[in-house]
């Protein structure tokens, strides 16, 4: 028995093989695919769009974070992509039981005096009681993260390094980067904004770069806090409301006003940051975020291509950029991970 091939067989099962690779690949657990619609989703932080419907859903199994249900810090997010136009958009959910707003308030004591509540337990940037909720996700921007399709996001992880208690965030060598999309439930979110930053190679420095490599894009900043001034907060919110009933735990700017402590009886917490709309290129991510029920829910936008060395750019529909995923429960660095590779793909 003979076999005879044509052009035309050949072309057909290299098409074959093809569509059989793609929907093997669609399929995989740890791919996001981006559908594509014609009407994208309105970003309010409730998850009834039509396009999120005609988009397939990955599970992202995150442990080993502070303050998470179950004794083992753990949650699992579901997260979904749509791109429309020259826009991509990702819907972001995990279970978390409380939503937690209380950043480092103020809080006036029984004897009139105002003290700032932090976690008697931190040694430094490791805040688990006083913090807010956040999630991030950290992009391999042009591949350049070695071992990332290997070990994800914790390819730049390196705990234990003294004096942080948490240890840094750094690639290994020059020419590495990640781009880190950082959405912070009271510093961000309150203006519509996930906090564009990116990832390069610099080692911990006390005084030259205590955050080691992880930096921001040019825009900011996005918050600053503020002291106490004879005793009682330099400001207030011009609402005159305490956080704990009604106000809120942080002033957008331009809102506050001298401090009047006769309008605060003892317990009452009030705010101790002010907040700023980014701009430029920290400002490329868009966010709309809902705590219900225990669950958050994030919409997120950006432009597929902004330009920027510091972004991912989604300038190529067949290729996949890797990604990792991490969340925060009231928790200023000890988020739950997950320790495998994340891949987003465009569908067709």
């Amino acid at each position: 028995m003979s076999f005879r091939f044509t052009a035309v067989s050949i072309a057909a099962a290299a098409a074959l093989l093809g569509a059989c690779a793609t929907k093997e690949e669609a399929a995989a657990p740890n791919v996001l695919v981006a559908a594509k619609v014609a009407t994208p989703p309105t970003l309010d932080g409730v998850a009834n769009d039509a396009a999120w419907a005609s988009a397939k859903p990955i599970s992202v199994a995150l442990a080993e974070g502070a303050n998470f249900a179950g004794g083992k810090g753990e949650t699992t997010a579901t997260l979904k992509a749509v791109y429309s136009g020259d826009m991509v958009y990702f819907l972001v959910q995990y279970n978390d039981p409380t939503e937690s707003i209380r950043r480092g308030p103020f809080q006036k004591q029984a004897d009139g005096s105002w003290k700032k509540l932090k976690d008697p337990a931190d040694k430094g940037g490791d805040d688990n009681v006083y913090y807010e909720d956040k999630w991030a996700m950290i992009w391999n921007i042009n591949n350049s993260i070695a071992r990332f399709d290997q070990k994800g996001c914790a390819a730049a992880c390196h705990e234990g390094e003294s004096p942080k208690p948490y240890g840094n965030k750094y690639t290994s060598k020059d020419g590495e980067l990640g781009d880190m999309w950082h959405m912070k439930g009271q510093r961000t979110a309150p203006l519509g904004k996930v906090d564009d930053q990116y990832l390069d190679n610099t080692r911990f420095d006390e005084k030259a770069s205590p955050n080691a490599g992880r930096k921001s894009d040019p825009g900011g900043p996005e918050y600053s806090g503020f002291n106490l001034v004879n005793g009682k907060p330099e400001f207030m919110n011009k609402s005159g409301l305490p956080a704990n009933a009604g106000g809120t735990y942080y002033i957008i700017d331009g809102n506050q006003v001298p401090f009047d402590d006769s309008k605060f009886k003892a317990g009452d917490e009030v705010a101790s940051f002010r907040i700023f709309p980014l701009k430029a290129d920290r400002a490329d991510i868009n966010v709309a975020i809902r705590w219900n029920n225990g669950v958050w829910t994030s919409e997120v936008s950006r432009k597929l291509t902004t330009g920027s060395k510091f972004d991912v750019q989604f300038n190529d529909m067949n290729a996949r950029y890797g990604f990792g995923f991490s969340a925060f429960d009231n928790a200023q660095v000890r988020h739950a991970v997950h320790y495998e590779p994340l891949y987003l793909t465009f569908g067709k």
